[in-house]
């Protein structure tokens, strides 16, 4: 599992271990977090020649894992686990440490929480969109639409489809087919690298995306359909169902539904133009 972690409405990368069972945490995300340096790369270098010099167990513990970087890419970064963290947060002065541990057990905690009750991590994704100033109705949306995503990923993993790179591959061919870009350049559409697609999609997007997934599902439990090549058929034809449903509002509304609009923070430049045009 992996995921984006808010403390103080700043991101951190993570990645959950189903095999360990233990979260890491990107390194990086964290120092630049506690000492708001604008070069956390340049400090944690420096960091972690003194924890080797001092012969720490908490630099033999550091874990390259690939995660999204800025530019929109995975790239490997230094991740640590919480015990290993902690250890490094007691290196860093920061009046953020104290307040970041108690960030820390209470991630943890959750995760525990929501293993034994998978509800728990519904509420807390809702929670988080709250935060980020979501309607209510753009929430409900999202949801449902990772609820229709998740049993068409559980059903490509029933018929044979199980690496990563092919999930990508049948996913861009649905998204494709029906908007008409695929994944990369909706999301330049938009503006965004590392953000989530679908966090950034209107309540229309959201509703064509879901609608495209359930007739993929439904299509490819018709045919039985099993492996990649049968599945990206089914794919292609789901996603056909949405793109004509797409076109039709569309010449009903004289509005496109697949947009350029976000939810991202208005940017400097942005609000300057804005002014300008006041």
């Amino acid at each position: 599992m992996s995921n984006i972690k808010l403390f103080e409405e700043k991101k951190v990368r993570s990645h959950w271990s189903v095999e360990k069972e233990v979260w890491y945490f990107s390194v990086i995300d964290v120092i630049q977090i506690l000492t708001d340096s604008s070069i956390p790369k340049r400090y944690w270098s420096d960091l972690k020649k003194k924890l080797s010099m001092e012969g720490s167990e908490a630099y033999e513990k550091i874990v390259r894992l690939k995660m999204l970087a800025d530019d929109g890419k995975k790239r490997e970064t230094d991740t640590a686990d919480t015990e290993t963290l902690l250890r490094i947060i007691q290196s860093i002065p920061s009046p953020k440490a104290e307040p970041f541990k108690q960030w820390l057990a209470k991630v943890g905690y959750e995760r525990m929480q929501e293993i034994a009750n998978p509800e728990q991590s519904l509420d807390r994704a809702r929670e988080n969109w709250q935060k980020l100033g979501r309607s209510e109705k753009w929430i409900q949306q999202r949801m449902t639409g990772q609820e229709t995503r998740n049993k068409l990923t559980d059903y490509w993993k029933d018929s044979g489809v199980e690496k990563k790179d092919e999930f990508a591959l049948l996913t861009n061919i649905i998204h494709e087919e029906w908007t008409g870009l695929t994944v990369k350049k909706h999301k330049d559409l938009k503006g965004l690298k590392t953000q989530n697609l679908r966090d950034h999609m209107s309540e229309a997007e959201l509703i064509f995306t879901a609608l495209a997934e359930l007739s993929t599902r439904q299509i490819a439990e018709s045919e039985e359909a099993k492996g990649l090549n049968e599945n990206a058929k089914a794919s292609k034809k789901g996603g056909s169902v949405a793109k004509n449903a797409r076109l039709e509002l569309e010449g009903q509304t004289g509005k496109n539904v697949v947009t350029g609009e976000n939810f991202l923070p208005p940017t400097k430049a942005n609000l300057e133009i804005d002014s300008e045009n006041k």
